[in-house]
């Protein structure tokens, strides 16, 4: 008989998020679950291996459909707690499938290397094992809260494309494949297939800076240059209201012309 897969699932918004219990009650039935997620919230600490030094992974009850699931929270960023984890918990058995979030607030534009749900990803990735980032879009303002949220069309993605990646492996150069759910999405929104737009899209401003202005000061809202905002792009999915499925690379060399820039640069 052929063995169920093993999927670890993690977050960075940590152990308690209502996104990660509904990714993992979305998967109970695909294979043997794992979970292993930040103690607390750690939105926007990338693929940073920062946290305690003699954090440890600390189990932790959880349930999904009314079965217990092996869940472990640990003091650390995302992409931590997924080495961690890596090493402490699969020693004798890889996951076939690592599945980051379902996050509050979309993950796209040239902001996402600072997700901690994308950089927990690219950890399984280095680690050789494919990976899926889910974000669901959301206000600004409740990124760092565990509001409410209607988690369905999300986890229908998310199932979707978990499905899909334990089904078949990835084309070379795909190390991850992020996936962003529209805040109105349905389990019958469309989806396409997107590449990062080069926008910034979370932009932080600062109403009077001043020498003792705070790094924690000032807001956050989204911002897009409609005019130049390039189709087929991550962010032109959202704004039109369909599901972004973009495939990521480990490999983050610019494609332009090596001969081009050996001349810019005198070479």
């Amino acid at each position: 008989m052929q063995p169920r897969p093993l999927i670890l699932l993690s977050n960075d918004d940590g152990i308690h998020s209502p996104g990660l219990q509904a990714a993992v009650e979305a998967l109970a039935d695909l294979g043997d679950l794992l979970v292993a997620a930040p103690l607390e919230q750690q939105t926007a600490a990338g693929r940073s291996f920062r946290g305690r030094k003699d954090a440890r992974l600390e189990a932790v009850p959880y349930q999904a459909m009314g079965r217990p699931i092996r869940a472990f929270a640990c003091a650390g960023s995302p992409a931590s707690v997924v080495r961690h984890a890596l090493l402490v918990l699969c020693g004798d058995r890889k996951p076939d499938l690592v599945v980051s979030g379902i996050n509050y607030g979309e993950n796209v534009g040239s902001s996402i290397t600072a997700s901690g749900t994308v950089g927990a990803a690219y950890e399984a990735a280095a680690a050789g094992i494919r990976a899926l980032a889910a974000s669901k879009q959301t206000h600004p303002d409740a990124f760092l809260a565990h509001g409410e949220e209607d988690w369905a069309a999300a986890a229908h993605f998310v199932r979707l494309f978990a499905e899909r990646l334990l089904r078949s492996p990835l084309p070379h150069d795909v190390d991850v494949l992020k996936l962003d759910v529209p805040e109105d999405a349905t389990p019958a929104t469309p989806w396409r297939l997107t590449r990062q737009s080069r926008q910034r899209y979370f932009v932080r401003r600062i109403e009077e800076p001043h020498l003792g202005t705070a790094l924690g000061e000032g807001s956050v809202a989204v911002e897009v240059d409609e005019a130049t905002l390039e189709a087929g792009s991550d962010v032109h999915a959202l704004r039109s209201r369909a599901v972004s499925v973009t495939p990521l690379s480990l490999d983050a060399t610019s494609r332009t012309d090596f001969d081009l820039l050996a001349g810019r640069l005198g070479g």
